[in-house]
This record gives structure tokens, sequence and C-alpha cells, in this order.
């Protein structure tokens, strides 16, 4: 079976390790140091905070943006349910504006008309490793005074105009989960050029505390270990060589998919690169999912849905008042998607494998 997904660890992470645990140094300490300098200079940003998980990530820069109980943030109704649970964690409202149908990204030309008193930041998602059309967001936040807060977690080295994920709001969020582009196998990172959001993040993930056994506020455990850390720092040393490998996979689907009726291959959009995280194809209406997804498999092709429904469709965003057709475009894609593998342990071998599995598939 060729995988949806497939870590990459090498010596060097499993020596990381090895060293770590003989320092006898296991919390936060000097490994996660080393990856918050690294990760800073690779996105080109003042501060790298890691956490444990890009939940955490999420949560820690929202609380640090200052969102509170009864404000408003704009997000997106198709991405992991992780964008919008850190938003009700702090007892905000997530206001939803569909997607562009070639990107996956929120439709920013829909978000001014979501904006309201009560709204305080954009959650934007560089959904399945493309980012959004930054220029226009950028005057949107700029205008209105709001935060912006790049759900980045399926995106790390992905570029607008030059500038990598991460810097492009007033902060970035990223997943180390495992099944990301470097990972360590549960992991997150903030990042920021605010000293001052940077403190708030360094208290909110362990209890609050600004000295020790001193809280200012609530806080959680979001701490990550350094063995987690250890591993992130080695993976870090070769995003660039994953980010080409799952690029030239993505080239290669491209050629062998192209002109293949029934299907809509990605598309990258101007003035960004995408790092393909996942590789996602769309079926034509009338193409059974289930079925089309069936045989890959039975072909020994292991195709993946991400994400079969909207966010909006869950009770607990539902009951905030969102109902089917609110976000058509979002419902539509979200029945058609299929992502096909395209990481750096996919062979040209199994390009040639998939690419025959999607044609006779796709064709009865």
């Amino acid at each position: 079976m060729i995988n949806i997904a497939a870590p990459v660890i090498d010596s060097e992470e499993r020596r990381a390790v090895d060293e770590v645990i003989e320092s006898g140094m296991l919390a936060q300490g000097p490994k996660v140091a080393e990856l918050e300098k690294n990760w800073a200079e690779y996105c080109g940003v003042k501060h790298a905070l890691a956490v444990n998980s890009g939940t955490a990530a999420i949560h820690c820069a929202l609380y640090a943006a200052g969102v509170k109980e009864g404000d408003e943030v704009i997000t997106t109704p198709y991405s992991f349910i992780a964008t919008i649970n850190p938003i009700l964690m702090l007892g905000a409202r997530p206001v939803l504006v569909d997607i562009d149908e070639e990107t996956f990204n929120i439709d920013v030309s829909k978000i001014e008309a979501a904006i309201t008193e009560k709204t305080k930041a954009i959650v934007p998602v560089d959904l399945y490793g493309q980012p959004c059309d930054w220029a226009e967001l950028q005057e949107i936040a700029k205008k209105h005074d709001l935060k912006i807060i790049e759900d980045a977690c399926q995106a790390i080295g992905a570029e607008y105009k030059g500038i990598k994920a991460g810097a492009l709001g007033d902060f970035g969020c990223f997943s180390l989960y495992a099944t990301k582009n470097i990972m360590c196998g549960e992991g997150g990172v903030v990042t920021t050029n605010s000293d001052e959001a940077a403190a708030a993040i360094r208290s909110f993930r362990q209890h609050g505390m600004v000295a020790p056994y001193e809280y200012a506020d609530l806080g959680y455990n979001y701490r990550m270990s350094d063995l987690h850390g250890a591993i992130a720092v080695e993976q870090l040393r070769k995003v660039d060589r994953f980010t080409a490998q799952r690029q030239r996979n993505a080239s290669l689907l491209n050629e062998a998919l192209a002109g293949v009726k029934g299907i809509e291959l990605p598309r990258v959009a101007d003035n960004r690169s995408h790092v393909y995280h996942q590789y996602t194809i769309l079926l034509d209406e009338g193409i059974s999912r289930d079925e089309f997804v069936a045989k890959l498999r039975e072909k020994g092709v292991g195709a993946g849905v991400y994400y079969p429904k909207p966010l909006h469709a869950y009770p607990h965003i539902a009951k905030l008042g969102y109902e089917a057709g609110d976000f058509p475009v979002a419902e539509d894609l979200a029945a058609r998607v299929v992502s096909l593998p395209v990481h750096p342990k996919v062979t040209d071998e199994d390009i040639e494998i998939i690419a025959a599995a999607v044609k006779e598939s796709v064709n009865g």
C-alpha cells in the first residue's frame, strides 16, 4: 500500500533523542530553545514559541491577540476542527466565511461583509499547504484594526510573494503532528514579531506563570518536551529537501493526470508557493467518492479525504446558528475532495501506480 502519509525518521532523529535521554533534561530545555531560535530564523520572524500541538499554538495566539469571551473571530468553515475549537475555548464566537473554489482557502473578498463591532481577529488557513490572498487580507485587517492569526499548520515553508508562512500575519501557528510535512509526533510552534505577545504566550503555555510560582492569569500546560524538540530540530534541517520532494511529486502527478476526465487537479494561485501537505483533487459531480476511494485502495493507493464535511455541519458549531446551505462552496468541495499520496517517500514508480489507479478508478 502506498500510504497517504509516511513520516521520515532517520538516524539523526534517533541520535538526537538518545542524547536528550542521556542528558537527563527531558522537559522543556535546551533543545526546545534551539528549535525556537532556528524556527524564527527560518520563517524570518523575531520570536518562535514551541508548544505541544498545533491546537495549542492557535489557542496561545488567540489569547495573546486579546481574544476574550463575547468577541468574534472570522475564519473558514473548511479546515480541521482545531482551527475553530480554540476560538470556542476562549468563549469567543467563530464567524465563518465561505472559501475560494480554486485554492480551498477563505474567500478574502467575503471577509469585510462579516466584520462587526465585536470582531477581534481573522484566522485564515493555508489549507493543504498553500497560502491565501494575503495582500487583500492585510489591507482589510489594517483598515479595521484586526489581528491576523495565520493557521499555517499545514504550510511550513510555503511562501506568498517570497515571504514565508508564519511571517505573514501578526501570528503564525504550526503543527508538528506525526503526518505533517515535518513532525515530532506531537508539537506546535507560534511565531510573532511582538515582544509583548511572545511574553504572553510564554506565560500562557506554562499555567500563566510570569515568575517562579507567580501566576498572572489562567494558563495551560502547553509546554513542549526536549524529546519532541530534539526531533523537531532535526526535521527543520530537512524541511527544504522534504518540500522539494513534495513539489516534485506533485509536478509528476500533474503531468501524469493531465487531461484525465472526471477530475480536477490542484491549482496554485499567483504569487504563492504550495508545499503540498496534501495533493487534493476534485471529482466531478456524479462520481461516487466512496467507490472511487475504495477502488484506489484495492489497487494499493491509500487515498484520503480531508475533510469530508465543512465545520458548520458538526453539532457544536451548528448550534451557533449555522445551517446546511450557508456556505455552498465549502459544502460542494467537501463532498468531492480526494487526496493522493505526495509525501517524500513516494517514488517515481509509486507515481505511475497512483496515476494508473486514478485513471482506472475514475473511468469505472
